[in-house]
């Protein structure tokens, strides 16, 4: 990867994209910390702080401390991203987009970019409300010390809104025009190098709140003592332990990430003019994970759900909840209950109902972006064979069959990364408090990195010269 890396800095031409990807970089994290008018960032903290396994600590995850502060690019890239889900989904039902998709080349693909492009607006503006009505549930917003309107509380709530639901939407807007620009003019891969970003800088936010919760827990929370703190020497114990733990899930992460099963393929002899075509064997590669974080992404989004209402219509706590000698006396305390105990994110009915929809959403996703029979006739065409395999149908029965068990095993392993961090976290919690071994985290930065490392490698396959044992070329290209 490092390697990679020198080498694009060597060319000219890369490393401008590169410099210029920085420079975007830079942009967005600025945009992160500009601040929009009429909010508490404060207030906004602490009631997301509490908010527990909800939507809002998925965006929280996603936008990284922008969400948390409410600033500018809040709503970060969760617009874009459902848009391009939406799209994807939609190519599969709809006959005219799947012919732009697959069959139009590139005019197809830039009908899709700007359909999308549309839903993102469209859905920066529910969200952005939607974020503006929490935020004025928590009393976040400062409507009697700013007000745009003081004689008239109704109009200065409607100004107002309008003023940050602007703000919030133009923001995801814009966080999509420089992900676009990193595609265009960077390195590629822009909207997941901004995910990169995003995760990246809640790391020095995890490593302060792990050292306090532990050194200085009275700190961390007024219901700790100086006795639940930790000895020096368990401290230092404890942090190596979390430091190796990282170091072997980035490892299996990488190792699994670039697993594929790879099928032999023969390709006949055919005679075109003068000249003999085919006759070589090659490999048609299926990764494990094909569907990456996919799955994980939709799996937390259904579970997240009863927390999230609970947010708004958090019920009643029986007597005695906390002593655990509670009874249940109607749906409200049911409510309370079932989002506090029995699905809260360390219950095993929460880890078991997470596991099940990561492996179903896993084979979902595979079956829309997928096609055997696709791959078969495309194989057919250029006169290519498994062999011991007929052509057509039985081809891509067999592709079927072998995708299906390696979804499986893919599923599994995306199951497990997302699992066992919240075991560690129910079982160590007085140990590291809210510090989460963020496995989707590490999926997210391995799989852009490698994806990043791959993108600079095609491109400097241009600047290889031929027969001279893969030199960089370090002029212009011509």
């Amino acid at each position: 990867m490092f390697k990679t890396i020198r080498d694009a800095w060597n060319v000219p031409d890369l490393r401008r994209k590169i410099l210029f990807t920085l420079f975007i970089i830079v942009l967005y994290r600025l945009g992160s910390v500009i601040p929009v008018p009429f909010v508490s960032p404060e207030i906004t903290k602490a009631a997301i702080g509490y908010a527990g396994n909800s939507l809002l600590t998925y965006f929280t995850f996603i936008a990284g401390e922008s969400f948390s502060n409410a600033t500018l690019f809040a709503l970060s890239i969760s617009p874009y991203i459902t848009a391009s889900i939406v799209v994807q989904l939609l190519c599969v039902v709809i006959p005219k987009w799947q012919e732009w998709q697959k069959e139009d080349g590139e005019e197809g693909r830039r009908k899709l970019d700007k359909i999308t492009r549309y839903i993102t607006v469209g859905l920066s503006l529910i969200t952005a409300f939607g974020y503006f009505q929490y935020l004025r549930s928590n009393g976040s917003i400062l409507f009697e010390e700013a007000p745009l309107f003081p004689n008239n509380a109704t109009l200065n709530v409607w100004a107002i809104g309008i003023v940050m639901v602007a703000c919030y939407c133009a923001g995801a807007c814009l966080i999509m025009w420089l992900g676009e620009k990193i595609d265009n003019f960077g390195i590629g891969n822009g909207i997941s190098i901004i995910l990169f970003i995003n995760i990246l800088s809640g790391i020095p936010r995890m490593v302060n709140t792990f050292y306090v919760r532990n050194l200085h827990p009275t700190q961390f929370s007024a219901d700790l003592t100086e006795a639940d703190a930790l000895p020096l020497w368990g401290f230092i114990l404890l942090a190596a332990g979390v430091v190796i733990f990282m170091l072997a899930a980035i490892t299996f992460i990488v190792h699994m990430t670039e697993a594929e099963r790879r099928i032999k393929v023969s390709y006949a002899k055919r005679v075109q003019g003068r000249k003999l075509y085919g006759g070589q064997d090659s490999d048609l590669p299926i990764k494990l994970n094909m569907s990456g974080v996919m799955p994980i992404i939709f799996a937390q989004s259904i579970v997240s759900i009863p927390s999230t209402i609970a947010l708004l219509a958090p019920g009643k706590v029986p007597e005695g909840f906390t002593t655990g000698t509670y009874e249940i006396k109607n749906f409200s305390q049911w409510w309370y209950v079932f989002t506090n105990k029995w699905f809260s994110y360390t219950s095993p009915i929460y880890m078991i109902v997470f596991f099940a929809l990561i492996i179903a959403f896993a084979y979902f996703y595979i079956a829309i972006s997928f096609d055997p029979t696709e791959i078969a006739n495309n194989l057919k065409k250029n006169g290519g064979f498994v062999l011991g395999i007929r052509p057509g149908a039985p081809t891509a029965n067999f592709i079927k069959n072998i995708t299906n068990r390696i979804t499986l095993i893919g599923a599994l392993f995306l199951s497990l990364v997302a699992i066992i961090p919240l075991i560690i976290n129910a079982t160590m919690s007085n140990s590291l408090g809210i510090v989460a071994f963020g496995g989707t985290s590490i999926l997210i930065l391995v799989g852009v990195a490698l994806e990043t490392v791959r993108e600079l490698e095609a491109q400097l396959t241009t600047y290889r010269r031929p027969g001279q044992n893969g030199s960089i070329f370090r002029g212009k290209r011509k």
